[in-house]
């Protein structure tokens, strides 16, 4: 069994490579490798795609390495592989984002993301550091998290999901901001799982065993 972590050079893929290897060698969830390779992701028995920095660049970027977005889609889409988008890797799996312009996503969760704006003046965008998740819906992933548990965050947008059934957990930061979405095979994180020491090694650990 193989996870891959996709490079299309929009992620932070050292710190999260090692947090997956880790989890994979203590739950015996075979290997993980770090790919650009549309063959191994198709291949694949999950799939991971982080995403740094805008939304725009990394569509691009993801667009950018030839017959990856078809392998994504032929593998989370029609065989049902466990999929987690981390960051703008969550961001991508919405209809569509706002950041300098408007850039389709996958479409895979009805959604849209827009700039965070808190209620409270005081508050520092980006949302930056250490917050606390409230967990709206259970989810296997999720198993053994609670609300109150802390998460690391960086970014300036956020997704507002279509659904609500859709958004699993949330942070306060001057009104709701969702943290995680998910429906079917699919899930997506806004946090770093792979920067949120025990919590984020709790959730990639659920993911290595997740059988949707």
């Amino acid at each position: 069994m193989t996870t891959v972590l996709v490079d299309y050079d929009s992620g932070n893929l050292h710190s999260a490579e090692k947090a997956f290897q880790k989890m994979a060698a203590e739950a015996g969830g075979g290997r993980v490798i770090v790919t650009s390779d549309p063959d191994e992701v198709a291949r694949a028995a999950r799939i991971v795609l982080p995403g740094d920095g805008a939304f725009p660049a990394c569509r691009r970027a993801l667009q950018a390495v030839p017959g990856m977005e078809e392998a994504l889609r032929e593998a989370v889409i029609a065989r049902g592989v466990p999929f987690l988008g981390i960051c703008v890797g969550m961001q991508m799996l919405v209809d569509e984002g706002h950041e300098y312009a408007p850039t389709p996503g996958f479409g895979w969760i009805p959604g849209e993301v827009d700039r965070i704006a808190p209620g409270d003046p005081a508050l520092k965008i980006p949302h930056m550091g250490w917050n606390d998740l409230v967990i709206d819906r259970p989810h296997p992933v999720l198993a053994g998290l609670k609300t109150g548990d802390h998460a690391y965050f960086v970014h300036s947008w956020a997704v507002r999901v279509g659904d609500a059934a859709h958004r699993l957990a949330h942070v306060d930061y001057g009104g709701p901001v969702t943290a995680i979405i998910g429906r079917d095979n699919i899930l997506g994180t806004q946090f770093h799982p792979e920067k949120s020491q025990a919590v984020g090694l709790r959730l990639i650990g659920n993911f290595l065993s997740w059988r949707p």
